[in-house]
């Protein structure tokens, strides 16, 4: 399993606690709000630390198979 960062832009209030604790993920924009910058690294301990901080739990990790895994039969 690989993890996804899921950043939802609605809940984002801007305090930054993101993009001060992964600066390599997370950057506010002209609007105050986080976004992902492109091209990062997958998550790390830091990205893990931003869900933990973020005071609108706005950000979350997605557990999803590798690519090219055969989807998980549920029985």
């Amino acid at each position: 399993m690989t993890s996804r960062i899921i950043l939802d832009r609605q809940l984002c209030i801007g305090s930054g606690m993101c993009a001060a604790t992964a600066p390599e993920h997370f950057v506010l924009d002209a609007d105050r709000r986080s976004r992902l910058l492109p091209g990062a690294a997958g998550p790390d301990e830091r990205v893990e630390d931003a869900v933990l901080l973020c005071p609108m739990e706005a950000i979350a990790l997605r557990e999803e198979p590798p690519e090219g895994a055969p989807p998980h039969a549920e029985g």
